[in-house]
C-alpha cells in the first residue's frame, strides 16, 4: 500500500453485491478542455490541454460548498465511488468521501482531478503532441506544483467556484493545498495538509533519484521514446515502485504484516524470493509496471523535488505563509518517516509565526506514510470534526436546477 498509488490500499476489497449506502455510487469521469494557453514555470507553454475529473455531491447555488481533492504522486481523479457494478474496488479515498463520511457529499460538492502530466486521461506524456501527431513522451514539459495550482484555478473558474470551502490533500496533494493558500489566498477558506511537508528533505530527493535512475537505465526506456518501440520499461518501473513502497511503510508495519515469514517455510539457498516481504514487493512492482506510465513517474517525482514555496520569498517560510488567509489543519502520523511529524511541526511553527489559524494533530499509527489513506478511528473522527467546522461556512441556499443541469 502507498499513497502514491492509493488503489493498493483497497486491493483486497471486492465490489459488494449492492453499493454501500455511504458510497457516492456509480461515477463517470469527465474531460474538461482548455484552449487558453498555460504558461509553465519551466518557460514553456501548453497551448491547450485536458483535465480529467470526477465530482461527487451537488454544487449549491452560490458554489460555497466546493471541496478540491489533490492527489499524491501516482494518484488520479477516481477518489470515491465505483465506475461500474462490476468494479472490484472503489476510488482511492473512498473511506473519507461519501454520505456521512468526513468529506460528506450530502453537504459538499467534491472535485478531484488527474493533474497535468498524469497518465489517467489528463494531458501528459502519453497524449498526442499537436505539433508532431505523436505522443509527447519525454518531450512533455516538466510541470511543478505551481503549474498544477494554476491549472486548477481555471478548473474552479469553469465551475463558477470563486472560493473553495476547503482544499484537501495528502503527501504531494498536501503540497498543492499549501501552494493554493499562498498563491491564491482569497480562493479557499480552509486548507488541510495531511502527511506532507513544506519541501522535500535531501533524503527524500535521493529516494526519488534512485527511482528515476531505475527507470531511465532500463534498456526498454529508449530515452523516454518507448511508445514508438511498443515496449514498456517494466523492470525499471517495478524497481522504482519497490524502492518507493518500502519508504511508505513503517518498520513496525512491515514487521506486523510480514515478519520474517517464508513462502515455503524453509530456506531454498538460491536467489529466488523466499520471504513473504520479497514476494509482496515483487508483486507490487510488477502490478505497477503495467498500470502506470514511466515518463509520468519521472515528471511527478520532479514536481515533488522542486516544491519549495519559500524559495519565492528569500527562503523564508514564514514570509511565504504570511500571504495565506485561510484556516489550516495539519495532520502527521507517528511512524511516517518519509514525511515525518517533525516536518509537519516545522510547517505549524511557521504558520503560528505568521499569525495564522492552525490546528495540528499527530496520530498514532503503525502504517507509516500510508496512514493518511487508512481510516483509523481517531484520524477519521478528527477529520470529520474539522470538516464539520468547514461546513459552517456553507450557504444553505438550495441548488438551482438550471445550475445542476449545466454541470
Amino acid at each position: 500500500m502507498d499513497p502514491f498509488a492509493p488503489d493498493n490500499l483497497i486491493e483486497s476489497l471486492h465490489m459488494p453485491s449492492a453499493i454501500p449506502a455511504d458510497s457516492v455510487g456509480l461515477v463517470t469521469p469527465q474531460t474538461i478542455h482548455f484552449d487558453t494557453p498555460l504558461a509553465l514555470a519551466c518557460g514553456r507553454v501548453l497551448e491547450s490541454y485536458d483535465l480529467v475529473i470526477e465530482t461527487y455531491g451537488t454544487l449549491n447555488a452560490d458554489a460555497s460548498n466546493a471541496v478540491l481533492i489533490c492527489h499524491a504522486l501516482s494518484g488520479h481523479q477516481h477518489a470515491a465511488g465505483y465506475h461500474s457494478m462490476e468494479d472490484r474496488k472503489p476510488g482511492w479515498w473512498d473511506s473519507a468521501i461519501g454520505p456521512g463520511k468526513p468529506i460528506d457529499t450530502n453537504r459538499f460538492f467534491v472535485l478531484c482531478l488527474n493533474n497535468l502530466g498524469g497518465c489517467h486521461g489528463s494531458t501528459g506524456p502519453t497524449s498526442l503532441n499537436p505539433e508532431t501527431g505523436k505522443p509527447y513522451g519525454p518531450d512533455f514539459p516538466i510541470v511543478t506544483v505551481k503549474d498544477w495550482v494554476n491549472s486548477q484555478v481555471r478548473l474552479a473558474d469553469h465551475f463558477g467556484i470563486q472560493q473553495w470551502a476547503a482544499i484537501v490533500g495528502g503527501s504531494l496533494g498536501g503540497m498543492q493545498a499549501l501552494q493554493w493558500s499562498i498563491d491564491y489566498p482569497e480562493r479557499l477558506r480552509d486548507c488541510l495538509v495531511i502527511a506532507s511537508a513544506p519541501k522535500l528533505s535531501a533524503q527524500n530527493i535521493a529516494f526519488n533519484e534512485v527511482a528515476r535512475q531505475a527507470i531511465s537505465k532500463d534498456p526498454q526506456f529508449h530515452q523516454g521514446h518507448y511508445y514508438e518501440q511498443q515496449v514498456v520499461p517494466k523492470t525499471g518501473l517495478a524497481l522504482a515502485r519497490m524502492v518507493g513502497h518500502i519508504t511508505y511503510l513503517s518498520d513496525d508495519g512491515m514487521r506486523e504484516k510480514f515478519g520474517r515469514e517464508m513462502r515455503a517455510g524453509k530456506l531454498s539457498f538460491d536467489f529466488n524470493p523466499q520471504f513473504e516481504v520479497e514476494s509482496y514487493l515483487q508483486y507490487q512492482g510488477e502490478r505497477f509496471s503495467t498500470a502506470f506510465d514511466a515518463n509520468t513517474y519521472l515528471l511527478m517525482t520532479k514536481a515533488l523535488d522542486y516544491f519549495d514555496p519559500a524559495s519565492d520569498y528569500d527562503h523564508d517560510l514564514v514570509a511565504a505563509l504570511s500571504h495565506a488567509r485561510c484556516r489550516f489543519l495539519v495532520v502527521a502520523f507517528t511512524t511516517d518517516w518519509r514525511f515525518s511529524p517533525e516536518r509537519s511541526r516545522e510547517l505549524v511553527d511557521a504558520l503560528v509565526a505568521a499569525g495564522k489559524q492552525v490546528s495540528y494533530a499527530e496520530i498514532d499509527s503503525a502504517h507509516g506514510h500510508d496512514a493518511f489513506l487508512i481510516p483509523s478511528p481517531r484520524y477519521m473522527e478528527l477529520f470529520a470534526a474539522y470538516m464539520d467546522r468547514v461546513a459552517l461556512g456553507i450557504s444553505t441556499a438550495p441548488q438551482q436546477k438550471e445550475n445542476a443541469d449545466a454541470r
